[in-house]
């Protein structure tokens, strides 16, 4: 889809990264590294991406850590695209919503860190009843092609859930019933 507005792939590989997971910070050895470009394609772009603030440079001493600015007028709408583009937010709550008593719902792995890595990782916290999950999981994977989505489901009562959380690098909350 962005492929057809922005025609370098590096560019829409960084605005997948900055903007999926915008609290995520990235050095840029870090990003070509996940990218497979050399750190002058990257830097490259890091620096168009820096010259129109959609991203902000931060320097610690010697190094530089990039990040979305969330105070750029267009962030929400960025957002917005990208997570509609990887098609994760809108598809999976529509999947929790009929499993029933569902508290919260965490999106963990590659995609919490704005990368495409093929499977999605669903983190649900609340009383599902697995066979419908596993039937409504089998149609979404069709729905996201190749894309494959592992669930870990805990129960609410579960003390430890939040500190299982807590070992993931990064995750996302893509869903909260009070």
């Amino acid at each position: 889809m962005l492929d057809s507005i922005i025609t370098s792939k590096t560019r829409i590989q960084m605005l997948l990264r900055f903007f999926m997971n915008p609290e995520r910070e990235a050095y840029l050895r870090e990003l070509a590294s996940e990218m497979g470009d050399s750190t002058n394609g990257i830097r490259v772009e890091l620096n168009h991406l820096a010259k129109a603030k959609l991203i902000e440079c931060v320097s610690e001493g010697r190094t530089k850590s990039y990040r979305a600015n969330r105070k750029h007028p267009i962030f929400p709408e960025l957002h917005a695209i990208v997570k509609k583009m990887m098609g994760v937010d809108t598809l999976l709550a529509e999947i929790i919503e009929r499993l029933g008593d569902v508290k919260t719902a965490f999106i963990t792995g590659d995609y919490a860190r704005g990368i495409d890595g093929g499977i999605i990782d669903l983190v649900l916290v609340g009383n599902v009843d697995q066979a419908y999950l596993q039937e409504l999981v089998k149609k979404a994977e069709g729905h996201f092609g190749m894309r494959k989505i592992r669930c870990l489901c805990l129960q609410i009562d579960e003390k430890d859930w939040q500190e299982r959380l807590k070992c993931e690098q990064e995750y996302l909350e893509i869903y909260h019933k009070e």
